[in-house]
């Protein structure tokens, strides 16, 4: 008895920390050379663990089964957040493949099996209504069957989903379901208006995901107008931050990644919405400094802006010097500042022809300062020798430096052309750019 009750013992902690295993083949597997597992958050990922490639391309993740259920990424290449792939992780073995050119598929797996299956059924739906509008989408029988083939599926779906984790996406995936039939325009409204009828922001699940991103950037760019894009925009944001409701986490995060999509893309109306309707107070309310700072110098750098202000110490012929601020300057009809530095091989590049091409113009159709974001004063100071027709400004820090930052200055050379009043109204790549743009001014503007 004493030895049956010492085995007992002896293989029951086994049985405590038995595991679930993830374990997939990458194609072509010399592509290959690691993989990082990671949970996903509502506003980070959690490493996990990582596996080595084997030589055929396969991998094992063991997982304890303590590890929590939810949205988990596998990280096969650098950078990161292009080279990955999303899954649901509650419970059970997974196996799956990956291949350059084919993409994701499940081995074996319910739950993502259920959501990859659900989706594709979606897809040939919609493909099924594409048609039917293309076709002139007047036979009431064709579009009924369409429909009533578009409720069982989302009906089987769920009830084959229950007690599982993609229930949450299928139920918050509900698509506008007509009773009747309506015209194309009609439908693309009523979709519209009841997008996010079945999206629960406060559910964690979802929150823990990318399904809510998705989700939100889909409706802000699949329903905007291209006619009045920059209002529908607007508009559609405004949506999406009422149907947020009272979570203020989530909004952010959603808000955040708004404001990050429309100012890489540069579409600084619909940023600076985001900045001033939304996200600021957000931002204020949770002392968030590098994001008020971020949303305050990218609004002060845009286009319509007045520029901000600072010093400019002036030579005259004898060496004599005299100090004035960019928004006391009355010399010109246009200013061109152009943030650079000696270290930056595209600013030596460019600085040289902007200095050859300005001394073509007359001062009063553009002055140019030249604003060198350095470390390196006596080497900066040289070289300024060679650029007399510029105002010249040392901006110490380099990065850290209060005028490059005002302007939001994230790379050199910049430039930011200003009018008489000092306005930014336009922001050129590059000297090319700038060229291209300033010979299209009017002469009138340029002459006193």
């Amino acid at each position: 008895m004493y030895k049956k009750i010492l085995f007992l013992f002896t293989i029951l902690p086994t049985f405590l920390v038995a595991q679930n295993t993830i374990k997939g083949t990458f194609t072509p597997a010399d592509q290959f050379k690691f993989a990082f597992l990671y949970q996903v958050t509502a506003d980070t990922s959690i490493f996990v663990d990582n596996a080595d490639i084997a030589a055929d391309g396969s991998f094992v993740f063991n997982l304890k089964k303590t590890q929590a259920p939810g949205t988990y990424r596998i990280v096969y290449a650098q950078p990161q957040d292009q080279y990955n792939f999303d899954f649901l992780y509650n419970n059970e073995d997974i196996e799956l493949t990956f291949d350059l050119e084919k993409g994701l598929e499940f081995v074996s797996s319910e739950e993502n099996k259920l959501w990859i299956s659900y989706n594709n059924s979606m897809s040939m739906i919609g493909q099924s209504l594409n048609a039917f509008y293309s076709s002139g989408g007047k036979k009431e029988k064709d579009f009924k069957n369409i429909i009533d083939i578009l409720k069982t599926t989302q009906s089987e779906f769920e009830k084959a989903s229950e007690g599982k984790l993609v229930l949450n996406f299928i139920t918050a995936s509900q698509p506008y379901i007509p009773e009747n039939l309506i015209d194309a325009k009609t439908f693309t409204k009523n979709a519209k208006d009841n997008y996010f009828k079945h999206i629960n922001f406060g559910n964690p699940v979802l929150q823990n995901s990318n399904f809510l991103i998705e989700a939100t950037l889909n409706y802000v760019f699949n329903f905007s107008d291209s006619e009045n894009q920059i209002t529908s925009y607007n508009s559609n944001i405004d949506t999406v931050v009422k149907a947020i409701g009272n979570n203020p986490k989530i909004k952010k995060i959603m808000l955040e990644i708004l404001w990050n999509q429309f100012a890489v893309e540069e579409v600084e109306p619909v940023a600076n919405h985001i900045t001033d309707t939304h996200l600021l107070a957000l931002a204020k309310a949770e002392n968030d400094t590098p994001l008020i700072e971020d949303l305050t110098y990218f609004k002060n750098a845009s286009v319509g802006n007045i520029g901000q202000d600072f010093e400019i110490v002036i030579y005259d012929e004898e060496g004599e010097a005299t100090v004035k601020n960019l928004h006391q300057l009355d010399e010109s009809n246009n200013y061109l500042i152009v943030f650079w530095s000696t270290t930056c091989s595209h600013c030596l590049e460019e600085i040289p022809e902007l200095h050859k091409y300005v001394k073509t113009l007359d001062n009063k159709q553009i002055k140019v300062i030249a604003i060198a974001l350095d470390e390196d004063r006596y080497r900066w100071k040289d070289m300024t020798y060679d650029y007399p027709e510029f105002y010249h400004v040392f901006g110490e820090g380099k990065w850290d430096n209060e005028i490059g930052n005002n302007y939001n200055v994230k790379s050199t050379p910049s430039y930011f052309v200003l009018d008489s009043d000092k306005k930014i109204i336009k922001k050129p790549y590059d000297f090319k750019a700038f060229e291209a743009y300033f010979k299209t001014v009017p002469q009138s503007k340029k002459e006193e």
